[in-house]
């Protein structure tokens, strides 16, 4: 959902970079799970706000610069069951990442990485196919994205595996 960067003030204030958009739906949510360095913890959102071209937050128990500083470079996690449901053909990002992607020929072209958001569309970085490929699919439901089947963890794409 985003990421704690660095303090802001000397009252426990974190500056926050949000995945979420508009940026300020992630503090739309009364608790985040912050993960630092693979040790997890739930905090209590006290206070959020935009603050020039970004956010900050103060968590509960974050009251001084030090402990804001020793959360810096934090994960920002939500439980899935708090997020929002989709209409049908709607994908949370995190449900794409680790897909395996064939194309409509059957060619195996990767796993989903990670997707970057342009403005036109959003791109699927896919990595890690026999042929040591690195591509960029638009997500282009219909054009580009026959069928994602997260049970299987499938995605199948019409795309040229030369690209």
């Amino acid at each position: 959902m985003g990421s704690l960067t660095s303090p802001y003030g000397v009252k426990g204030w974190l500056k926050v970079y949000s995945h979420t958009s508009p940026m300020e739906g992630i503090l739309e949510y009364d608790r985040w799970t912050v993960d630092k360095d693979g040790v997890e913890r739930v905090y209590e959102v006290l206070q959020g706000r935009r603050q020039g071209k970004g956010l900050v937050v103060q968590l509960a128990g974050v009251a001084s610069r030090e402990a804001a500083e020793a959360l810096g470079g934090a994960t920002i996690k939500l439980a899935t069951d708090e997020l929002p449901r989709l209409s049908a053909g709607e994908y949370y990002w995190y449900q794409l990442e680790g897909l395996k992607v064939t194309t409509i020929d059957g060619v195996e072209l990767g796993r989903v990485d990670h997707l970057l958001e342009t403005g036109a569309n959003d791109v699927l970085v896919v990595k890690g196919g026999p042929d040591g490929k690195e591509r960029l699919l638009p997500f282009l439901p219909d054009e580009v994205i026959e069928r994602i089947d997260l049970e299987t963890g499938e995605m199948r794409v019409d795309w040229d595996p030369e690209f």
